[in-house]
């Protein structure tokens, strides 16, 4: 497949590429020596799930990394699966699935370029500083003319920017948009500066909520790098383990992924635990990007009031506030964040459907989905713990 001269081929495993290449297009900022902007599209992110057998044979997740290289050189690159369900994606498409194949259709398998697992904001077309608008437009052609070639019935690109979001849809893509819960960083000194901005009830739940989750009866420790012990892991597993069985019936990633985690990303996570006599009895795990923290998985095997809050959403403040990052993701969906001074934003999705009148169809269910987000948006946040402004404030609370 040829855009010009650019050449699009696909590969089946990322070592057919090398990690310099795949990061190059991935997170050229890392030239400078520091973190990634998105350490789910690293290189090691990605082979850590195909080497862990996380994706791949058995899955529903066929790696298809979609690749674009102008004459020898490899300007842009896509993690792009070939799937047989919809699930571990969290842009959720099931009732067009089912709609489709009671029209008589085959949805499955379909096209998704995404993170595995993983809902997260970041670029889904990777592109070579420069290549920004030729690199896309190849990956999407590219993307397109796989799923046609292979009569597949639609293509999605979820949890990409804004920008790519718009240029996907001057493309033809069709744009849709979700609602997630994020903290934003407002260059509060410490945590305590960060409580002085909310309402005094919501300030007094939060030291409440700190306190009793910090009376459990061990101590919580947030771990990064090679403080990270590897027996932690076979505690964490079973944290995993529940908590998916709850959630999605079962659990996307497998054990293995965890011990590669441990050899290849210790410096892109935080471990946050509660130990009661050394021993883990709760857990969340968060990956550390340069502008961002992001929320990733959480369990228990003990159930303690507020721990949850706690080790998930005040520990992650807390670690950005000390570490100057933007932004803290908590992953999908969750009202229960507002309260804890995560407030709604919009995240966006591109999506193409072969069948012409399906396709009119879900454009016509996009339009008016948008409108809902957005008025769902406005509203949640007008119940934001914030103050409304230091005048009125406790008149209002």
């Amino acid at each position: 497949m040829k855009d010009s001269s650019v050449e699009i081929t696909a590969a089946t495993s990322l070592s057919e590429v090398g990690a310099e290449d795949w990061d190059a297009c991935a997170c050229p900022e890392v030239a400078d020596g520091g973190r990634p902007f998105d350490p789910f599209t690293t290189h090691r992110f990605l082979s850590a799930l195909e080497q862990s057998g996380s994706v791949g044979a058995g899955s529903g997740w066929q790696p298809r990394y979609l690749l674009a290289r102008l004459g020898d050189e490899l300007i842009a690159a896509a993690p792009l699966y070939a799937k047989s369900h919809s699930q571990g994606e969290y842009i959720f498409d099931h009732n067009w699935a089912h709609a489709y194949e009671r029209a008589g259709g085959r949805y499955y398998p379909k096209l998704q370029i995404a993170v595995p697992f993983t809902p997260a904001t970041g670029r889904r077309f990777l592109t070579r500083p420069g290549y920004e608008t030729i690199g896309q437009a190849a990956l999407t052609q590219g993307a397109l003319q796989l799923a046609e070639q292979n009569s597949v019935s639609s293509v999605h690109v979820t949890f990409c920017t804004e920008a790519e979001a718009a240029a996907g849809a001057e493309m033809g893509l069709m744009r849709r948009t979700s609602q997630q819960f994020h903290w934003q960083n407002a260059g509060y000194a410490d945590f305590d500066a960060f409580l002085a901005s909310l309402s005094s009830r919501k300030r007094k739940n939060i030291r409440k909520e700190r306190a009793t989750a910090q009376a459990f009866g061990g101590e919580i420790v947030a771990l990064t790098g090679d403080a990270i012990e590897a027996r932690y892991w076979d505690e964490f597993w079973v944290f995993y383990q529940d908590t998916g069985a709850r959630k999605w019936g079962t659990p996307y990633l497998t054990r293995r992924f965890f011990e590669r985690a441990h050899e290849t990303l210790r410096d892109d996570m935080l471990l946050v635990l509660a130990l009661r006599n050394g021993r883990p009895i709760a857990g969340a795990l968060n990956f550390i990007g340069r502008d961002a923290l992001y929320g990733r998985y959480w369990g228990a095997v003990e159930d303690h009031a507020c721990l949850h809050f706690e080790v998930c959403y005040y520990q992650a403040i807390a670690f950005a506030i000390e570490n100057g990052l933007a932004t803290v993701e908590a992953g999908a969906q969750g009202a229960h964040k507002l309260a804890r001074g995560y407030l709604p934003v919009t995240t966006h999705s591109l999506h193409w459907v072969a069948d012409a009148g399906f396709a009119r169809a879900i454009a016509e269910y996009l339009e008016a989905e948008r409108a809902a987000i957005d008025e769902e948006i406005e509203v949640l946040t007008s119940y934001g713990p914030f103050r409304k402004t230091d005048a009125t404030a406790d008149q209002q609370d």
